[in-house]
């Protein structure tokens, strides 16, 4: 690689990573501490309406997604990948900030939970527009035949800010009493954000703007609606990137949110080991993302997809038999092996999105796919997961729920055509 290149990778990973830490520190707080701070009221006689509905609010974010990727798909694709990314980053930072700040239920009564849905909204909006000025900054600088491998960055972005989300809660669930961890441990990761913020825009600030956008602008053919022209055009494409997403958000939410929850609360593991767990299992995820990017190079995007989400499938039922052992090695055990699946069926994303839209509404197509995708996966899989085991009383129900969208998600990106190697410029007209 030369330097350039390096330098584009460093900045969309680092990016990447410290944008979904913040996303990802909400999601946990969420599934461990906000029901009880921000919700009490709604939990009479301990009902868990508080849990059900802080895990709810994971979700309310993804619904803005979709605006934050049109908003930042339009300038996107008219002033450049570069400049959404750096406004992405600072926007999400002061958000997840914000948090940390914010008064309880018990400080400032009905505005508590208000004004901490608005912040998730914010978050929801910036992750909106985020993903798709990443992927295509790393894939359009890219080498024709190491697309996939450039495109991995900014998804093991994901693992990695789950690693460090994960990572600081755990250290804060070790430092301190439960009690502690209940009144001022849970901001710490929270604050933590402006530290990360500053570093990650220092880092963007040096990246090149892609070079598909300066032919774009050389030539004067960036679009003035490209919204509009994707709708025309690209509306086919628009809707397989969703659903190709959605079992992946589905299962990658069970791991993020979802497990921590259930581990401590329903298998009576401690906090601090299923953290490390989660931890472990973001471990795998980066690995299998990574190479699930080289591998997506050698045999393709649509194959490699495929090969992930039959893993996924396959795993659904075994993964919940080992955690219903309550043995916390089995319940590690089962988390990273799921991570294989996820992996092979996210590592290619970003070099196959890119190379399913003309360079003129690439960044609305990419990231309008992305947010659609992630309203209908993993938004509220969290809460759909709790629902499903108290209402069947068997986790292995979400088991099937996962299992269903993986035949959704394999259906829809079989019927993609191969797009490995195609052109990326203005010349580029990519077929369903």
């Amino acid at each position: 690689m030369t330097r350039d290149d390096r330098k584009v990778l460093a900045g969309t990973l680092a990016g990447t990573t410290i944008e979904w830490y913040d996303f990802f520190i909400y999601a946990q707080a969420a599934s461990l501490v906000f029901g009880p701070l921000f919700f009490a009221p709604v939990d009479e006689e301990g009902s868990g309406m508080a849990s059900l509905i802080s895990l709810s609010t994971i979700g309310i974010s993804f619904l803005f997604r979709p605006l934050g990727a049109i908003i930042a798909g339009r300038f996107g694709d008219r002033l450049g990948r570069k400049r959404m990314l750096v406004l992405t980053l600072l926007l999400m930072g002061t958000a997840t900030t914000a948090v940390g700040l914010l008064p309880t239920y018990v400080g400032i009564g009905v505005a508590a939970p208000v004004a901490l849905v608005l912040l998730r909204i914010v978050q929801g909006f910036s992750a909106g527009g985020e993903w798709g000025g990443a992927a295509l900054l790393s894939v359009e600088h890219a080498p024709r035949g190491r697309r996939g491998l450039f495109g991995s960055f900014p998804q093991i972005g994901v693992p990695i800010g789950l690693i460090l989300a994960t990572g600081v809660l755990w250290i804060m669930s070790t430092l301190t009493t439960k009690e502690q961890f209940q009144s001022w441990g849970w901001r710490v990761p929270f604050l933590l954000s402006l530290i990360l913020i500053i570093i990650g825009y220092l880092v963007r600030r040096a990246v090149d703007e892609s070079p598909v956008f300066h032919e774009l602008r050389e030539r004067t053919r960036t679009s003035s609606a490209p919204l509009r022209d994707l709708v025309r055009s690209d509306s086919k494409n628009v809707l397989l990137t969703a659903l190709i997403f959605v079992a992946n958000n589905a299962a990658g939410y069970l791991l993020i949110a979802y497990f921590i929850g259930y581990g401590t609360e329903s298998l009576g593991h401690s906090r601090p080991s299923v953290l490390l767990c989660t931890v472990a299992g973001a471990f795998g995820w980066l690995a299998f993302t990574l190479y699930a990017g080289v591998l997506s190079d050698r045999i393709g995007r649509v194959r490699t997809f495929q090969i992930g989400y039959a893993a996924v499938f396959v795993w659904m039922i075994p993964l919940f038999m080992l955690m219903e052992t309550r043995d916390i090695w089995l319940f590690a055990t089962a988390i990273v092996v799921l991570t294989f699946g996820l992996g092979l069926s996210y590592g290619p994303m970003s070099a196959m999105y890119a190379e399913m839209f003309p360079a003129s509404v690439r960044y609305s197509g990419v990231a309008i796919g992305y947010a659609l995708g992630a309203i209908l996966g993993g938004a509220f899989a969290p809460t759909i997961a709790k629902a499903l085991v108290e209402s069947t009383g068997s986790a292995y129900s979400v088991g099937a729920y996962i299992m269903v969208l993986c035949v959704i998600s394999l259906a829809a990106v079989s019927a993609v055509k191969e797009p490995k190697g195609a052109d990326l410029g203005l010349a580029h007209r990519p077929a369903a």
